[in-house]
């Protein structure tokens, strides 16, 4: 009797489950398709910007080293000081290069002596007129050595090359420097305009030369609008600058072209070592535009759901030609006037009914709010 008891309980379990199971899927049937969000895609202008990093440095920069060997007795200059050309920056010690300039202005002296000896002989038919002229050749190798030990007393006061600020001094007083070494004493920089160098690898270069207007390299960059500048601390640089050359060289080791560009400079917040983004504005005119939040990602592709005689939602492949804030660029696969799902396309399957809701596309555009799918 307990036997009996139990599987009849437990047959009645399984029934009951089983009839409260098709009940709750007879529910979701007469639920129907759910309502989702559609947006019609409209074509837009918009601009875009291709980043690539850069180092800075000032449009005169240059290495101020040693012509010769010696003790540093003084620093004239401050780090950051502003200089002109041929203003005195170091002092070298010249005790030992004034002992050979006295010993080279003996030489002249014995030298000149010895050819005023010799040319009245000559006159007189004593002595062969070679003499004289080896005479004369020693006083100019006296003289000339005169002079290079005296250029090396000039070269003790060592000069700024060009007119700019003075950068890290690298050596103090008491140091010995001497024009082997491989640090420079210091570096003079103008910094009124820096140039801002750049790379694009081998395809961005590509794309560059097919897109940009122009028959030739010259007028292609001529006719680039400015550019930007975003510094290490991600604010925008307040001044813009302006493409001026390109190397039109692939660098074997690096694969990319060298660009240079021309930003000015007048509150001198940028200096020599700088790093940062430039940002090169790409304008897409008049091209079909879908929200990121309208799409997802599968194995590489990027899907939006069209709305297929306006109660099927249909996943589509569409190819990405670029990404602008939160817009994408459509290159293919979507034309403009036609339906997607705005939001919540995570959920859904392709193929899936749905009632479409349409709203307008900025609302989900300029939406900040994030969507997760």
């Amino acid at each position: 009797m307990r036997k009996f008891s139990f599987f009849g309980i437990l047959f009645g379990s399984l029934l009951l489950a089983s009839c409260q199971g098709g009940d709750q899927q007879s529910g979701q049937m007469g639920q129907g398709p759910m309502p989702y969000p559609v947006i019609e895609i409209p074509n837009r202008t918009v601009t875009g910007f291709n980043s690539y990093p850069v180092s800075i440095e000032g449009v005169v920069n240059s290495e101020v080293r040693a012509k010769v060997s010696g003790y540093i007795t003084e620093v004239l200059v401050d780090e950051g000081e502003k200089v002109s050309k041929g203003q005195a920056l170091f002092r070298l010690e010249t005790a030992t290069l004034n002992q050979e300039a006295e010993a080279a202005r003996a030489s002249v002296n014995t030298a000149e002596v010895e050819v005023s000896k010799l040319e009245p002989l000559v006159e007189q038919n004593i002595i062969s007129p070679v003499q004289l002229e080896t005479a004369k050749a020693q006083l100019a190798q006296a003289r000339a050595n005169y002079s290079r030990v005296a250029a090396n007393i000039d070269y003790a006061t060592i000069k700024s090359p060009v007119n700019g600020y003075v950068g890290r001094i690298n050596f103090r007083q008491g140091t010995l420097v001497s024009p082997a070494d491989p640090t420079p004493l210091t570096r003079v920089s103008d910094i009124d305009e820096v140039y801002a160098f750049f790379s694009m690898n081998e395809r961005d270069y590509l794309n560059f030369l097919q897109t940009a207007e122009g028959e030739n390299i010259t007028e292609k960059l001529a006719q680039l609008p400015d550019v930007e500048l975003q510094l290490v601390n991600g604010q925008m640089y307040d001044e813009k600058g302006k493409i001026e050359t390109v190397t039109g060289q692939v660098d074997p080791t690096t694969g990319t072209v060298g660009f240079r560009a021309r930003f000015p400079n007048p509150n001198r917040i940028l200096a020599n070592g700088n790093s940062g983004n430039i940002r090169i504005p790409q304008t897409y005119e008049d091209v079909p535009v879908v929200p990121e939040s309208s799409t997802f990602e599968q194995q590489g592709n990027v899907i939006v759901y069209k709305v297929q005689g306006d109660t099927l939602a249909v996943s589509s492949v569409i190819q990405v030609q670029d990404r602008v804030n939160n817009l994408i660029v459509v290159a293919s696969g979507i034309e403009p006037g036609e339906k997607i799902v705005a939001q919540g396309v995570g959920q859904l399957r392709s193929g899936t009914p749905i009632q479409p809701q349409p709203v307008p596309f900025d609302t989900i555009a300029n939406s900040i709010k994030p969507v997760f799918k």
